[in-house]
């Protein structure tokens, strides 16, 4: 038996409790792993708090992303001892997730740790840090390069705006920071941001044109604060969008894709394909200052990450938060 967050639902009401789960109750899959590291996202808290439908199907141990060392495996591809990572799939929303010992999950979901990151390094970055990479990577490829101008990050204090902050900055880019927490601002400036704005100025509705002022954009509030966002894009300029914190309504018109030429490049990190997945994370490897985790990270215990959600939703949390479950696994 080993610890585990499983999340019930009874007379229509879910809720989260820590208990204890054996082999026998995982769910299918040819690769079980023993988790080193789990984490905590928004979407996770999310289904632990029940304000948000992302559990599917009960009862379910949520946590989106893990890192640990492979047990048992049926799968060519991995072999007891190698050491893994997995983000998305569904992982804690139709399939057992990582907030437990065990996860046992289909092989081709699994992509090998990236030297030189250890399991909580690579825990760390996440779903989080991959998806920001992921926004990384659709700027360049529409054609969004370091001295194109001005890189704003909506939602900047955030896991994912965070990273996307560290790693745009450190590749050239003057990026500027929206962020709902003033108090914030020093640690975004540490993470490269050359300018703090109050996401205040972007949540009333605005003119369907703005004045032109970002070459390109990282978006995960969605709602008011993108239609804004696309409306003062410069020419040709690039929004990558990755979230909804904001809403799911999208209350723009058509002016700044058909008179300025802008794109709107949606970023889905659940079911993106594995080579996707791999250069991101070979680039994480390259391009994310290992420096910066400590400024990025806060650590909870498992018994510890109920409680927690509720603190994520209420905007309360910095950049990423970490589960250790079997930390020691990372010296082995």
């Amino acid at each position: 038996m080993y610890d585990a967050i499983l999340i019930e639902k009874s007379a229509g009401t879910s809720h989260a409790r820590l208990t204890q789960i054996d082999d026998a109750q995982l769910p299918s899959g040819n690769v079980t792993i023993r988790v080193a590291y789990s984490t905590l996202n928004y979407k996770d808290a999310l289904a632990i708090t029940g304000k948000g439908p992302v559990v599917r199907n009960f009862p379910m141990v949520p946590g989106i992303d893990f890192a640990g060392v492979v047990e048992a495996s049926e799968n060519p591809d991995w072999k007891p001892g190698d050491r893994v990572v997995l983000n998305g799939w569904g992982v804690g929303e139709t399939h057992w997730g990582g907030l437990a010992a065990r996860a046992r999950v289909k092989g081709e979901w699994l992509v090998p740790l990236q030297a030189p990151f250890t399991m909580r390094q690579a825990a760390t970055i996440g779903t989080a840090g991959y998806t920001a990479m992921l926004c990384v990577l659709a700027l360049e490829r529409h054609g969004v390069h370091p001295g194109a101008g001005e890189v704003l990050v909506t939602g900047a204090a955030g896991g994912v705006g965070s990273v996307a902050v560290a790693i745009l900055s450190k590749l050239g880019y003057s990026v500027v920071a929206a962020t709902g927490r003033p108090a914030e601002a020093e640690y975004l400036t540490r993470l490269g941001a050359r300018e703090v704005m109050d996401r205040a100025t972007f949540v009333e509705p605005g003119k369907p044109l703005a004045r032109e002022r970002w070459a390109g954009a990282v978006d995960v509030v969605g709602g008011q604060v993108l239609a804004n966002v696309c409306a003062a894009m410069r020419y040709r300029g690039v929004v990558a969008a990755c979230g909804l914190a904001g809403g799911m309504a999208l209350p723009i018109t058509v002016a700044p894709f058909i008179l300025r030429g802008i794109t709107l490049a949606g970023i889905d990190s659940v079911m993106c394909p594995k080579a996707e997945r791999l250069e991101a994370w070979a680039r994480l490897a390259r391009d994310l200052d290992v420096h910066h985790f400590a400024e990025l990270t806060e650590e909870v215990a498992l018994a510890d990450a109920i409680a927690t959600a509720d603190r994520l939703l209420a905007g309360q949390v910095r950049g990423r938060i970490v589960v250790p479950v079997a930390p020691e696994l990372d010296g082995e």
